[in-house]
């Protein structure tokens, strides 16, 4: 896979590598690009990345992409694509569904069904923002190192502007709307459970109801940091654990068929290489909505 991307210098920088800084790239974006010939051209010209560029040169990225997951399986597994260009593809998962392949899971992942997708193609799985085995919704993934960079940056400045959906336990006492700020740590003794701990890693989440139902509430959430399971371990935190939760919500305990009734519904980020704006959206998917109906 090749990707060509023309820049206009628009203004005085030091470097070409300074330049490719103000557009997000990463230094381990720009190691890459030095290794390929022709990696930087500059009106025409093979250049290094600590020339300067004049006002209104042009300057040519390749990009290229020479390697594969080798260690995931391609299968074939419908995939509802919501948007996909040269440099991104953002999915609707499914629930029931990994990100990546694990133990008891090689077959079933989101990552399998990109790689059966992308079969004839050099194409790394990178998953920019990761979900849950049953959270649905979307999630972004990058075609390249590039974007994969960029993407990360921006999740790393909190750029990426994710919304989510659930439903939660209330018998009417949970607020309109809330921040929970709450360190989360890893449960002792256990990979997967976490809990609320001061000795854990700065988490906050935004809520605020969106409908009342009969003893729960559809509510929004934003986030301003990504944990792992943030949303549930904090709503469960304050007293509002997600309906279906089997880990955070006692009334799911080793109970099957449930999943925690979480939804990515949108997100909106400025596209890496473009620098266009991208809203993206989702509707809930059915189960979700047939509970809510329950409550009714």
């Amino acid at each position: 896979m090749e990707r060509q991307i023309l820049y206009i210098i628009d203004k005085d920088y030091k470097s070409i590598s300074d330049f490719l800084k103000s557009k997000g790239y990463t230094s381990s974006n720009i190691v890459e690009l030095k290794k390929y010939e022709n990696g930087i051209v500059l009106n025409g010209t093979w250049a290094y990345m600590n020339q300067k560029p004049a006002r209104f040169d042009r300057l040519l990225v390749r990009v290229c992409e020479y390697k594969k997951s080798e260690n995931i399986l391609p299968v074939f597994i419908k995939l509802d694509i919501k948007y996909e260009d040269e440099d991104i593809v953002v999915v609707n998962k499914p629930s029931d569904m990994p990100i990546h392949p694990s133990l008891n899971n090689y077959e079933n992942s989101m990552a399998n069904a990109l790689m059966y997708y992308y079969r004839d193609k050099n194409f790394v799985f990178r998953c920019i923002n990761r979900l849950d085995r049953d959270t649905t919704g979307l999630s972004v993934v990058a075609k390249h190192f590039l974007s994969a960079g960029i993407l990360n940056t921006f999740m790393q400045r909190r750029e990426i502007k994710r919304v989510y959906n659930a439903i939660v336990e209330d018998d009417g006492s949970l607020k309109e709307s809330g921040t929970v700020d709450a360190p989360i740590a890893r449960e002792d003794d256990t990979l997967i459970k976490r809990r609320v701990s001061s000795e854990g890693q700065r988490a906050i989440t935004n809520y605020k109801v969106l409908k009342r139902l009969n003893g729960a509430s559809l509510i929004e959430l934003r986030l301003d940091t990504g944990r792992t399971h943030q949303i549930r371990v904090h709503m469960s935190y304050i007293g509002h654990p997600l309906v279906g939760d089997y880990l955070y919500n006692e009334r799911y305990y080793d109970k099957e068929n449930v999943r925690p009734l979480l939804h990515s519904k949108s997100l909106s980020f400025i596209h890496p290489i473009t620098g266009e704006d991208l809203y993206l959206e989702c509707e809930l998917p059915k189960d979700f909505k047939e509970r809510i109906d329950e409550y009714v």
